[in-house]
């Protein structure tokens, strides 16, 4: 059931419940510092844009459905540019076109980093700590090629960890210290990690509560992945659940926790801030079928609301990204008539705030 609240409690009630959700305060604080020095956002005056907490929504690229232009996962970079992950072909599509891994940097210009095989699809992306770029490489059947990747210095790929033939490589995050790489296996409930040298994988975490529903249309299980604040943030597209897994001073996962239910088709995620846990989750509806297409607001206490629709032009959204008061939306474009794109928007912080009071 959709959750959402109304601001109804008056001024000095929203002021008690700012300074007990010290994360959203915190977030208001370290979005305007990040505004002040982030090239391609507006600085926030304190003012307010609206009553709506997402704003300004625009179409930034279009794609080409036919060619294999599918985007599935976004990476907002500091320089303003994006690296999105391209399928090729999605599960519902034909196999006739490789997935791509693309740059798009602030002016538009595209450059396509690597290009995969006919069959194989490009799911997660990520960049770590010292700019290096991380990919999924999802090659059923084919232990060869299955796994994860990063992008040398020349602009080589070098496959960083092997996965087996019946795995589901898709979301990707990498630890604060920039030392260990996650993986998300859609197929088999199962968080892997593995050095960013390289190495082999080790399943870091298997439970049920990652695990896809078989009866579904497309059995996808843990999908996103972030690691934020000490943890790792996981979404499990067919039970519509966030979960939040700490990560123990010795590395191993501690106790799983839920923080919202009720998201079918949830995919990928981000955070306001890296110091707001105020989550931005795509759901993507429309690439099976089963609920909206839209995008929601979580915040800190489970509850959300969406603040993009189809109205908005959504049409199959996989990914967000945040980079200061801007928000990305990766759009598939699966049903007809296709549209793939990526879309940008303004996150109106005043509004968001207020959205949180109930």
């Amino acid at each position: 059931m959709q959750q959402q609240h109304t601001a109804r409690r008056s001024a000095p009630s929203a002021r008690r419940f700012v300074k007990r959700n010290v994360g959203i305060a915190l977030a208001v604080t370290a979005t305007a510092a990040v505004l002040a020095s982030a090239p391609s956002a507006s600085a926030w005056t304190g003012g307010s844009y609206s009553g709506s907490i997402v704003t300004d929504v625009r179409t930034a690229a279009r794609f080409d459905f036919a060619a294999g232009e599918i985007p599935e996962n976004i990476t907002a970079n500091p320089d303003g540019s994006v690296t999105l992950s391209m399928l090729g072909s999605c599960a519902v599509c034909q196999r006739t076109h490789g997935p791509e891994l693309m740059r798009i940097s602030a002016s538009g210009e595209r450059t396509v980093l690597v290009t995969g095989q006919v069959g194989e699809a490009i799911s997660g992306n990520a960049r770590g700590s010292d700019g290096t770029v991380y990919y999924a490489l999802w090659a059923p059947g084919n232990a060869d090629r299955n796994g994860v990747y990063k992008l040398l210095a020349d602009g080589t790929p070098q496959r960083v960890a092997a996965l087996p033939a019946d795995s589901g490589p898709n979301g990707l995050a990498v630890d604060a210290a920039g030392r260990t790489l996650y993986i998300a296996d859609s197929l088999k409930g199962t968080i892997w990690s593995v050095p960013v040298s390289g190495g082999s994988a080790t399943p870091w975490l298997t439970d049920a509560a990652l695990a896809p529903v078989p009866t579904e249309a497309l059995p996808i299980g843990a999908n996103g992945l972030r690691f934020h604040n000490g943890a790792l943030w996981i979404s499990n597209f067919n039970k519509g659940t966030l979960l939040r897994v700490p990560i123990t001073p010795a590395g191993a996962p501690g106790t799983i926790r839920q923080v919202a239910g009720g998201l079918p088709n949830i995919d990928d995620l981000s955070f306001l801030t890296p110091f707001s846990d105020v989550v931005f989750a795509a759901q993507n509806g429309s690439s099976s079928n089963n609920g909206p297409d839209r995008v929601v607001v979580i915040y800190p206490n489970g509850t959300y609301k969406p603040v993009l629709t189809s109205t908005d032009g959504l049409a199959s959204p996989s990914a967000t990204a945040v980079r200061g008061d801007r928000l990305y939306i990766t759009d598939g474009g699966v049903p007809d008539p296709h549209d793939p794109k990526l879309q940008t928007a303004r996150i109106n912080l005043p509004a968001l705030l207020a959205g949180a009071v109930h």
